[in-house]
C-alpha cells in the first residue's frame, strides 16, 4: 500500500506538498470515486488513479542488472514446459524486465537483464553484438590446428561462424578448459563449435559480455550494473 500523495509525486504530477492540495481540491479519483482524505492509501499495481480526469502511472526507470544464471533455468519470462525461469531468481525487483539474449539451460554463468528496450537492441543487434567470453570445459585436449579451426570460423549446419579468440587455460585429468571470446548468439554456439572439432563440452560458463565481467558474483546472485559498466556496454 502507499500513500495517495506519494503516489501521485511518483507519476511526476507535482511535488507531495502540491498533490496534498489537488487532492484536497477534489480532483483525484480512485477507481472512480472522488478521494479528498490526506491518509487515503492505494494497491499501486490494482488501483486506478485519476488526476483531473487523466489516468496516471509512474514513470518507469530503467533498471540494468546481471545475475549470474545457474544450470537448470530457462532465459526467458514464463516456460510453456513449467521449467525454472532466471525471473524466478531475481527478487525485489519492482520492474518488469526480461533476459538480453539467452543462455542455454544446461550452461551457467553471466546473464544480463533490463527494461530497456534500446539496450535490448543494442547488446543483440548482430551489427552491434559485444564479444561474449566463455569458459569451456570439453571432453580431451584439442592440437593447434584444431584449436586453429575455431579461431578461423568452422563450419556448423550449413554456417560458418566468424572468427573466434580461443586459448586452452588449463589440462587436467585429459580434459581442457578453453577460453572462447565470439561475438556472435547463435543457439548453442559454443557447444556445436565444440562437436565440430570432435571434443563435445562437459561444462559451459560465461563470463563476460563485452568489458563487463561476472567477477566474483556467486552462482544464482545478481546485482545492478554500475553507470560505468551501463555506459561502457552502451559504446
Amino acid at each position: 500500500m502507499e500513500r495517495l500523495q506519494k503516489f501521485m509525486a511518483r507519476c511526476g504530477v507535482a511535488s507531495r506538498r502540491r498533490c496534498e492540495e489537488i487532492i484536497e481540491e477534489g480532483k483525484v479519483k480512485v477507481n472512480g470515486k472522488t478521494v479528498t482524505g490526506m491518509g487515503y492509501k492505494i494497491e499501486p499495481c490494482e488501483d486506478e488513479v485519476e488526476v483531473e480526469g487523466t489516468v496516471i502511472k509512474p514513470k518507469e526507470r530503467k533498471v540494468y542488472l546481471m545475475l549470474n544464471k545457474p544450470v537448470g533455468y530457462v532465459s526467458t519470462v514464463n516456460d510453456q514446459f513449467g521449467r525454472k525461469t532466471v525471473l524466478d531468481l531475481v527478487k525485489d525487483v519492482a520492474e518488469r524486465i526480461y533476459p538480453v539474449g539467452r543462455l542455454d539451460y544446461d550452461s551457467e554463468g553471466l546473464l544480463l537483464l533490463t527494461n530497456d528496450g534500446d539496450f535490448t537492441y543494442r547488446m543483440t543487434h548482430p551489427s552491434h553484438e559485444a564479444d561474449k567470453e566463455y569458459l569451456a570445459l570439453v571432453n580431451g585436449v584439442p592440437t593447434e590446428k584444431e584449436l586453429n579451426l575455431l579461431r578461423n570460423g568452422i563450419e556448423i549446419e550449413q554456417y560458418v561462424t566468424s572468427p573466434a579468440k580461443v586459448d586452452i587455460v588449463e589440462i587436467k585429468r585429459g580434459k581442457a578448459l578453453l577460453r572462447i571470446t565470439i561475438h556472435e548468439g547463435k543457439n548453442r554456439q559454443v557447444r556445436r563449435m565444440c562437436d565440430a572439432v570432435g571434443y563435445p563440452v562437459e561444462r559451459l560458463k560465461r563470463t563476460a559480455v563485452g568489458q563487463v565481467r561476472l567477477g566474483s558474483l556467486k552462482v544464482g546472485q545478481w546485482r545492478y550494473l554500475t553507470k560505468k559498466e551501463i555506459d561502457r556496454l552502451m559504446e
